[in-house]
């Protein structure tokens, strides 16, 4: 046994830096890296040239310490909140395993007159250390100079995120391990700090845990060709090559516990070209004796000429995985695991033993200059970058709409609206969703409105198909619909407490009035504005004078006809400019015995401007010529009306499926003002459409809709693969775009019932994630006739719609395990 303290390589950690007990300085990182499956061909090229671009400012005897953390999580649900969907989604996810990762990287400068380690020649092999006593300030100086071009140069990059660690975050406290615990006793980075015996005779072993080192030491045990990328294949079509990072396999498709640790050494080039030239006159000597070191000089001679031609930077470097178990048997799986992780990128696994514990004793923080050299290789930067781990997990906003991460399911936030505003990601929150038929959009439509309800949003929905009525009866919003045992009904004359008749409220009446009246041919003039102007004022004047009259068209159509016209008598008002006879008679049919008394008379459902969640389902009445404009004017009126009126509250109006027959009821203006106007008022206008062709073929779509929404949610596309470039073009996806569209649904996960969704915001964030929903949320957004049905029934039998779904949910539970 030996005292850790006598031979701890770090001295001293101070001004956010830690100085070695031979004089190396190290400072560190924490990185924040782009996600896993959201980069294209020319990310990966990119974010590879930033890495080389800031590598090569790095000052010669340099090295860059980076290391990747991916450890075995399971989801913790929140507190319940005692909303029922959220609660049951809460539970859904509850246990879920996922894969966390965190990423720090050091930059060492080596003292120069530091003699080189090795496994004979470690820190680890002696009984005590003397520290150095010196240390050149001016070395550090230019050292701090050179890292902070380095900082610069990737941060400018735009892929890579850099915060720089302070002494806690490298040293600990005693609430929080820091870098060198966390390596030291495989601590997660929110874990508090526990000491734990190492154990390096025969196995390295840290506590209950065992664990296995594979490395990429050598040239003969590494990948033939490299590069910044390489396809993945299950995400992959005809038509595209999904990319991720060569080294994605060693990293978050690596599911167990495991650290990727990256060396890359940069010593003095022109002490390395010497002692290669050195190396192959020596084997120019040797050539004639064996084939083997024929081969080897031209292989030296090549690397030189390279390095010369070319103006390329040789470095050592070195790349392991460390993963780790507390029982043998789990262990043995780790090593297939790794095998096949090794095999993927075409490399040749080698498990270290002998040299592991002097390996691991360089991978401190703030030791990698005593990592043995006899376990580096020679290569090229350009190519030692390539080994480098480029990916991390999709991070979690604080506030948004609940997915899930691809590869786990991990549930996370997706902030679409606030934060893509504040940086500039969107410059509106208008939202476009298309998928097939079955693709999962009304899940997903159902799925926001639901959560964007919970955080306060106001929601009008236009529908054709009834889509939303088991998510409207739960929030207990008002649905209109029409049957002929219960028709539609409004009352557009009603204002409520403490509202007043102000000019939009008579003009919307007006317009309204105004359709009823004439043909959609038909003009009107300045009198009969006039008219109906004096009308709706005397009426609602009328109503004061008389409290127990009740605000509708029945009590407006008395007032007409015993009060109106002795007014319009003593104007004498001629019948050529405002015909009040004309106007009765036109609108009979709306007053009460009439053929559509219903209509504007109704007498609950009233509030329609303090009521969050109202659905219009017009599946009935889209092709009745009387009922439909009166309904999309009185939509019309209401959503304006809560724009303008509800200030600093957030509103949406989705219109799914029902645009097309809109817009031919003349509300094709309307959408357009919508989408142009609607982010001034702290609102969302939302369009859905399955109809592919609808996209290609509409003006309104193509020069407005998609125009103004800088949120695209889009479904499974892959069976108009053949014909995607048109639907390309329209939609503005860009290459990478339309390489993770075609990947949606491609390899979901066996076991679990999901649809995966394409997110594009502004064109700059593009990401799939996966729609898990609990069967709760299920069972109250399906469109299927026979769920819902059933869902009616257990309704009728529990009282209740949340209760009724919550019993169906634990019955299928029941039968399902």
């Amino acid at each position: 046994m030996i005292d850790i303290k006598k031979i701890f390589p770090i001295y001293a950690v101070q001004h956010q830096a830690m100085v070695s007990v031979q004089g190396d300085i190290t400072i560190a990182y924490r990185l924040q890296l782009p996600s896993l499956f959201s980069q294209s061909a020319d990310d990966y090229e990119a974010q590879h040239q930033a890495w080389i671009k800031a590598l090569r400012v790095l000052p010669r005897h340099s090295v860059v310490h980076k290391t990747d953390w991916f450890r075995q999580r399971r989801w913790q649900a929140d507190p319940p909140t005692g909303r029922f969907l959220e609660d049951a989604g809460n539970r859904h996810y509850e246990g879920r395993a996922f894969t966390e990762h965190s990423c720090s990287l050091m930059l060492t400068k080596k003292a120069e007159d530091r003699k080189a380690a090795s496994s004979s020649y470690s820190g680890l092999m002696r009984k005590s250390i003397v520290p150095r006593q010196t240390v050149d300030a001016k070395q550090i100086s230019g050292f701090f100079e050179k890292a902070g071009a380095f900082e610069r140069i990737l941060s400018d990059s735009g892929y890579v995120k850099l915060s720089r660690l302070t002494n806690d975050e490298l040293t600990g406290t005693k609430a929080k391990a820091g870098i060198l615990e966390q390596y030291l006793y495989l601590l997660g980075a929110e874990e508090r700090p526990l000491i734990k015996d190492v154990h390096l005779k025969d196995q390295v072993r840290v506590g209950e845990d065992y664990c296995n080192l594979f490395t990429l030491a050598d040239v003969e045990d590494l990948p033939a060709l490299c590069g910044s990328r390489m396809t993945y294949d299950p995400y992959s079509t005809d038509k595209t090559r999904f990319s991720t990072g060569l080294v994605a396999p060693l990293g978050l498709l690596l599911d167990c516990d495991h650290v990727y640790s990256q060396y890359i050494f940069i010593g003095d080039e022109g002490k390395v070209m010497k002692a290669l030239e050195a190396k192959k006159l020596r084997l120019q000597s040797l050539s004639a004796y064996s084939r083997e070191n024929a081969i080897a000089r031209d292989a030296t001679n090549d690397f030189l000429n390279e390095a010369i031609s070319q103006q390329r930077l040789p470095v050592k470097a070195h790349f392991n995985v460390l993963a780790w178990a507390n029982n043998t048997d789990e262990l043995q799986r780790i090593r297939n695991k790794v095998g096949s992780a090794m095999a993927k990128i075409d490399a040749q696994s080698k498990l270290e033993t002998d040299g592991a514990p002097q390996i691991w004793w360089g991978g401190i923080p703030g030791n990698a200059a005593d990592f043995p050299a006899n376990d580096t290789f020679d290569t090229f930067l350009e190519q030692a970058v390539c080994f480098l781990n480029t990916e991390s997990v999709l991070r979690s906003a604080k506030t948004g709409i609940r997915f899930g991460e691809r590869l786990s399911g991990r549930p996370l936030l997706v902030d679409l609206f606030d934060a893509p505003m504040k940086n500039g990601t969107i410059t509106n929150r208008n939202l476009f969703v298309c998928g097939g038929s079955g693709g999962g959009k009304s899940m997903t439509m159902n799925h926001l409105l639901r959560t964007l309800f919970d955080q306060g949003t106001h929601c009008v929905t236009i529908d054709i198909g009834g889509s939303y009525k088991g998510l409207c009866e739960l929030t207990g919003g008002y649905y209109f619909t029409y049957t002929e045992e219960n028709p539609i009904r409004f009352n557009p004359f009603y204002i409520g407490p403490g509202e007043v008749l102000d000019t939009e409220k008579k003009e919307s009446l007006k317009t309204l009035l105004v359709s009823l009246w004439k043909q959609e041919d038909e003009s009107y003039n300045r009198s009969e504005y006039v008219a109906l102007s004096n009308a709706l004022q005397g009426f609602y004047d009328h109503l004061r004078e008389d409290a127990a009259l009740f605000p509708c068209f029945n009590t407006f159509y008395e007032y007409l006809e015993n009060h109106y016209v002795s007014v319009l008598e003593a104007h004498k008002v001629q019948a050529k400019d405002f015909s009040i006879h004309n106007f009765l008679y036109v609108l009979r049919p709306y007053y009460k015995g009439g053929e559509f008394d219903y209509l504007l008379n109704a007498t609950e459902n009233l509030d329609l401007l303090n009521q969050r969640f109202i659905v219009f389902e017009l599946d009935n009445v889209k092709a009745h010529p009387i009922l439909f404009p009166v309904v999309t004017l009185i939509i019309m009126e209401l959503f304006i009306s809560k724009m303008r009126k509800l200030q600093g509250v957030r509103k949406i109006i989705a219109i799914d499926e029902a645009w097309v027959a809109i817009a031919k009821a003349g509300m094709s203006q309307f959408i357009k003002y919508l989408y142009k106007t609607v982010r001034k008022f702290n609102g969302i206008a939302a369009l859905v459409t399955q109809e592919i062709d609808d996209l290609i073929s509409s003006p309104i779509l193509k020069e407005t809709v998609i125009n103004n929404a800088d949120t695209k949610i889009l479904m499974d596309m892959r069976k108009f693969m053949n014909k995607f470039d048109k639907l390309q073009e329209v939609l503005g996806l860009s290459d990478k775009g339309k390489t993770l569209l075609l990947s949606v649904n491609k390899a979901n996960e066996p076991g679990r019932n999901y649809r995966e969704v394409f997110i594009d915001q502004g064109g700059q964030v593009l990401n799939v994630y996966r729609n898990e929903l609990a069967v709760e949320e299920y069972l109250c957004y399906s469109t299927e006739e026979s769920e819902k049905l059933r869902v009616q029934e257990y309704t009728a039998k529990y009282g209740s719609i949340e209760k009724g779904i919550a019993a169906l949910a634990n019955d299928l539970t029941q039968i399902k395990s």
